[in-house]
């Protein structure tokens, strides 16, 4: 074994994970990739050509790599846990009116735990990932914090990741900016993964149709949830939706209604089968409720209001808020000013600065007085 120690590398295919196991490998760290298989194309039922992480392509592009750099390369089938897990949920938050965040969601519950088990079997002290996003060791902590290339950082995504999984986590590019990686690749002669196409879609939703997804997943969807009203926020019915699983907190296009002014869905009324609309000002709220939390940075905040920048989705640039922990799982928010599209579901995380607090997901969001 190397005197750095030896590393499992999740290869997905694409430049990232590709230059962090080449960067890996030139560091002197004994490097085995693997590539994990979540889902099976055929069974999503969509059309079009075989693309992602798990096509066949990517596996292979993954796999040359390894061989051109003289390292070991496995496959990770995880389709059965995967799908039993993130995508039972994914379902299953739709159906109870949520929008669910299945990305985040894997990285907390399958691929860390897969990657660490089959690490403890090769016998490797490490495993790595090719995400944006840093982590460091701080007063027997382990603290995630963002990628310097702000514009990629992902730290967002791994606010879920246990302690053990982070004190053995490398995140070779967190001090990269994407063009440093590109012109990397390209001086390496990888020049195949800096012309390949990224994917930002869900990998079991390829063809980025969640409503169509969930109609082959669920039989019967469409009969048991059309028909049902769209309101105003005062309760006036202003026309008929396809079924509440089909919208979404903030969404506009596609609600196939006419009101003579812009509309935005601001509720989901699941016992009811009712989708609220309202105006672009009606989406604002100042308050959630935080659950299933997962701290990195401090181990409780229990009687400690903390100032934060507070991001309710991946692409949200993070919002000033006070948050104060009311019992060991459940933290309340309040935001300085009202934010727009908090939906239920999503994950919430904190920041302090650069550093992840930790993040949890969301349960409800309101309206509170500004004096609060």
């Amino acid at each position: 074994m190397s005197k750095k120690g030896r590393v499992l590398m999740a290869m997905s295919g694409g430049i990232d994970s590709s230059l962090a196991a080449v960067l890996l490998h030139e560091q002197g760290y004994e490097v085995i990739g693997m590539t994990m298989k979540t889902w099976d194309y055929a069974s999503s039922g969509a059309s079009g050509k075989e693309t992602g992480c798990c096509s066949l392509d990517s596996i292979n592009d993954a796999r040359n790599i390894a061989v051109q750099l003289g390292f070991p390369h496995y496959i990770l089938d995880i389709r059965e846990e995967f799908g039993d897990y993130v995508i039972d949920h994914f379902t299953d938050e739709y159906l109870a009116g949520r929008t669910p965040n299945p990305c985040v969601l894997c990285n907390t519950h399958i691929k860390w735990d897969a990657l660490l088990r089959r690490a403890d079997k090769l016998d490797c002290e490490f495993i790595a990932t090719g995400h944006y996003a840093n982590v460091r060791p701080e007063n027997g902590r382990y603290v995630i914090s963002k990628g310097i290339d702000l514009n990629k950082d992902q730290s967002y995504a791994l606010w879920g990741v246990s302690q053990e999984s982070l004190s053995r986590t490398i995140l070779p590019l967190g001090q990269l900016h994407k063009p440093e990686i590109r012109a990397m690749a390209t001086e390496r002669g990888f020049v195949d993964l800096v012309n390949k196409s990224e994917s930002y879609e869900i990998c079991f939703v390829p063809d980025n149709d969640y409503r169509g997804f969930l109609k082959r997943r669920v039989e019967g969807l469409e009969e048991r949830v059309a028909g049902g009203d769209f309101i105003l926020e005062d309760g006036t019915i202003v026309g008929k939706h396809e079924g509440y699983p089909f919208y979404t907190i903030g969404q506009r296009k596609g609600l196939g209604i006419a009101l003579g002014y812009p509309v935005f869905v601001t509720g989901i009324d699941k016992k009811n089968n009712r989708v609220v609309l309202g105006q672009k000002e009606d989406l604002g709220r100042n308050g959630m409720t935080v659950r299933q939390l997962t701290l990195s940075k401090y181990t409780d905040l229990i009687n400690k209001p903390t100032e934060t920048n507070t991001k309710v989705r991946y692409n949200h640039e993070g919002a000033p808020a006070l948050i104060e922990q009311v019992a060991p799982d459940e933290i309340q928010v309040h935001f300085h000013e009202y934010v727009d599209a908090i939906a239920p579901g999503q994950a919430a995380v904190f920041y302090e600065g650069d550093d992840v607090i930790g993040g949890g997901w969301i349960a409800e969001s309101f309206k509170v007085p500004s004096s609060l």
